[in-house]
């Protein structure tokens, strides 16, 4: 088979290193990639938004399986673009990636649904979401803004006074642009937070190991929220006690709830779960594997990731028993000191070569370049340095000597990736 991966981050780097070891896979191009996914596949200089070029070149090369990693194009419809042209993909059609899409809507399926998710309201102008927050919001409280915010669309906001300046930066200054147009206001929920992976064929779902992500930029959950600072799995937090209740009273009820809806969902539900002393909840859902979670949970996956999404593009996840190493990997975000405001890049990086003789480790590029033969850093997130080990303080332990093995200027990460597992 040929395989098109669409996006540019350490998600789709964790991807196409597991299809490059599915049999039957032959040639992995990826658009537009990065310097390290382009070591195992064919990066093509074609945005991920640039669905007409998408087409065209999946029809010209005979690509036969495209999987689309990214959100944007997710939401926006290149799903649907592909398969106009009779093409196979990975990934929900647009009216099913609006489980991501719309914050809002979600939030409304989930009540429709009796999903266990927090109270909440929605609001389409400031006015309204300010008159709500003065007169019948009890703090702390958390403003979301509706659509894609790269991850950072969402303020917990401890006081009146913030929650006020929280409306003016999400609807007023549109501080992430239209996903901003509309606003969820929501209870604020406490616990322990875990996330959790699935398959899903439109009527069958498969649930992935379980991540648990690190969003603040510094140690102790200090600084602002990024795209993900590292990440480890599985949770201690995650038992068969929560795995049971969330099977019962979410998982399978959410994929029967967008088939009821005329949108059946074919892809990967990622969902964002709150532990609360009243039971798990549902923070979020996304359309497609979380970054940095991939990078923890695929290369746990015994499965032939191919086989495994074919199954969900042709309904027959029911045959596939997904299969998981029993052992345990952590993420550390090796990022560029300054993320996520501003930040230098184009440092030379050194001791990536490393990684090629170690078994169990792993380096999955985020903002990497080539340039005159080096690798050089090219964004916030950097690198994403996994190891495994027989349990997570060992996982953890190689994951932190690893990131001794990489050396670039403004390195910076959280020292503290994982340390829950000590709370367990």
């Amino acid at each position: 088979m040929k395989v098109l991966i669409v996006g540019s981050g350490g998600r789709e780097h964790a991807i196409a290193n597991s299809v490059a070891k599915s049999p039957k896979v032959e040639k992995i191009y990826c658009a537009p990639g990065n310097a390290g996914i382009g070591q195992i596949a064919e990066c093509v200089p074609i945005g991920a938004m640039e669905f007409d070029k998408i087409v065209a070149f999946a029809k010209e090369n005979a690509i036969d399986f495209t999987i689309v990693g990214m959100d944007d194009p997710l939401v926006g419809g290149l799903v649907d673009a592909l398969e106009a042209e009779g093409l196979r993909m990975f990934g929900p059609r647009k009216n099913a990636a609006i489980l991501e899409g719309s914050k809002a809507f979600s939030k409304d399926l989930m009540k429709k649904y009796h999903i266990p998710t927090a109270a909440y309201e929605n609001f389409d102008s400031a006015e309204e979401a300010i008159r709500y927050l003065e007169e019948k919001a009890t703090y702390p409280t958390v403003l979301k803004a509706d659509g894609l915010a790269l991850g950072k669309g969402v303020l917990i906001c401890n006081t009146k006074e913030e929650a006020l300046e929280g409306v003016k930066s999400i609807m007023t200054d549109k501080k992430f642009g239209s996903a901003g147009n509309r606003m969820v206001i929501e209870e604020f929920m406490t616990g322990r937070e875990v996330s959790v992976l699935s398959f899903v064929d439109g009527k069958t779902i498969r649930i992935m190991t379980s991540a648990q992500d690190h969003k603040r930029a510094k140690d102790g959950d200090q600084g602002l929220n990024t795209g993900g600072m590292g990440t480890f799995s599985p949770s201690p937090f995650y038992t068969e006690e929560v795995d049971a209740f969330c099977k019962k009273y979410i998982y399978q009820p959410t994929v029967d709830a967008m088939a009821a809806e005329g949108r059946p969902f074919k892809g990967v539900i990622f969902f964002g779960l709150m532990l609360t002393p009243n039971g798990p909840k549902v923070l979020e859902y996304n359309a497609r594997f979380g970054d940095p979670e991939a990078q923890v949970v695929l290369p746990r996956m015994k499965n032939d990731i191919i086989e495994v999404m074919e199954a969900c593009v042709d309904g027959t996840l029911d045959q596939i028993d997904l299969q998981f190493e029993d052992n345990a990997a952590v993420c550390v975000v090796l990022a560029s000191d300054g993320y996520p405001v501003s930040y230098e890049k184009g440092f030379p990086i050194e001791g990536l070569e490393r990684f090629e003789k170690e078994e169990g480790y792993y380096c999955f590029h985020a903002g990497t370049k080539l340039e005159n033969g080096r690798f050089v850093t090219n964004g916030g997130r950097v690198l994403g340095v996994t190891a495994k080990g027989k349990d997570l303080k060992e996982a953890r332990a190689n994951a932190y000597a690893a990131t001794e093995w990489i050396a670039f200027d403004n390195k910076y990460m959280r020292h503290d990736i994982g340390k829950a597992i000590d709370e367990a």
